[in-house]
């Protein structure tokens, strides 16, 4: 027997499925379908934006490895896309000039040089952090041999932006070395001009120095560090420092 109230009164036909709430689309669980089909839409955006972002800095690794190798004038942007295995057209995409490409990876070997001379142990006493920070910076100018000797001695070094971005570099070392003395002994005369000039002539010394070795090889890693943590405490002792600011 069917149920009576299967049926409209008087008309004997069956009753319409309840319609659906305007608002189960928005239940928990249950998305609005419109933002359904935003949320498919948007996923192939985000992933493309991670393979632009992927394949830029495949690029910019590959840059950076040929010119830590090669100087910037003997590297070419075909000898860059071949070692990508992608066409010209596309490398410029990313990178509209081989020269954009360069100063890319000079700003993230800077940095890298940063993190890395930083990275020491500050509870050891000044002359053993000394050691530590010089022996981070020639590992760093050691694995970038030959574009950091082509860098320095001039050639692309002269353009005013990536000039800009060794001055910064200096400016920066400079400046943790000026904090990290006004937690010590030294920090007595940090804060004089003459300290600061101090030490600016001494990274110039460094890079100077680190330039002769990295070309010739001709004495021993350790020989050069002593040299140069010699030479800072001696820059620094013209400068006022006091003599026991090393202990």
């Amino acid at each position: 027997m069917v149920n009576s109230n299967s049926y409209r009164a008087g008309s004997g036909a069956a009753l319409r499925p309840p319609r659906r709430s305007r608002y189960a689309a928005t239940m928990p669980g249950r998305p609005p379908r419109a933002t359904s089909r935003r949320r498919r839409a948007a996923a192939p955006r985000r992933r493309v934006r991670l393979e632009l972002d992927a394949r830029r800095a495949q690029l910019l690794a590959i840059g950076r490895a040929i010119f830590s190798e090669r100087a910037y004038d003997d590297v070419s942007v075909d000898e860059l896309a071949r070692a990508a295995g992608i066409s010209k057209g596309l490398l410029y995409h990313y990178f509209p000039t081989k020269r954009d490409l360069y100063v890319a990876g000079l700003r993230a070997t800077a940095a890298e040089l940063i993190d890395r001379t930083g990275a020491i142990d500050r509870t050891q006493p000044p002359i053993d952090r000394v050691r530590a920070g010089l022996d981070a910076f020639l590992d760093h100018v050691s694995a970038h041999a030959p574009g950091f000797i082509a860098l320095m001695r001039g050639g692309v070094g002269s353009d005013p932006e990536i000039a800009e971005i060794i001055a910064d570099t200096r400016a920066q070392l400079i400046e943790r070395m000026l904090r990290d003395a006004g937690a010590t002994p030294l920090g007595a005369v940090a804060h004089r001009p003459i300290f600061r000039i101090a030490l600016r002539s001494w990274i110039g010394a460094v890079e100077a120095a680190s330039i002769d070795w990295l070309a010739t090889r001709d004495c021993p890693r350790t020989d050069l560090r002593e040299l140069l943590v010699a030479l800072l405490i001696a820059t620094l002792t013209a400068a006022g420092a006091p003599a026991t600011s090393w202990r």
